[in-house]
């Protein structure tokens, strides 16, 4: 992932803490469609949705266990002159080779693993994920952590297609 990635996914984990504990909130979030906020970064141009999953489920060899998670959160990132990006971090290390299942409406999506993150592998898949989440209502994201933790987290999609417009507009 680049810098700047890293860098917006810092100012969108501090925009989520600082709603959470309802502190001020960070300045370049523009806009938030039910479930989704939108955020834009000038230097370099960057717009992106975001959400943070409605339910996670962490199991071990079938069992529910506690365990400590990091930021999860799914984007949608653009810049001016290119389509939608997707990724995803669970807030853990994936394990090796593994990859993340991405359910919606029955149809499954894969994304590839590095780190923390995940994404789909080509232009192609992330345009045919886009497509199917604005159609949809929910993505459940299965994975697998290098310590061996299932773990399930949903995402409503409700205000998706509103929040990834208005952020595609704003990077023309």
């Amino acid at each position: 992932m680049s810098f700047l990635f890293g860098r917006a996914l810092a100012v969108v984990a501090l925009s989520f803490a600082a709603t959470a504990s309802q502190a001020q909130e960070s300045t370049n979030r523009v806009a938030t469609m039910t479930d989704w906020n939108v955020f834009t970064e000038e230097s370099p141009k960057e717009c992106w949705g975001v959400s943070k999953p409605k339910e996670s489920v962490n199991t071990r060899d079938g069992q529910p266990v506690s365990v400590r998670r990091g930021d999860i959160l799914l984007f949608v990132t653009f810049r001016p002159g290119k389509p939608g990006e997707i990724s995803f971090t669970g807030g853990y290390p994936f394990a090796g080779g593994s990859t993340v299942e991405v359910m919606l409406d029955g149809q499954p999506y894969q994304l590839f693993t590095d780190g923390e993150w995940a994404w789909p592998g080509s232009a192609e898949e992330d345009a045919k994920l886009l497509a199917a989440m604005k159609a949809g209502t929910s993505a459940t994201l299965t994975a697998r952590s290098g310590k061996g933790t299932q773990t399930v987290d949903s995402f409503s999609l409700r205000g998706f297609t509103a929040a990834m417009e208005d952020a595609e507009k704003r990077c023309k």
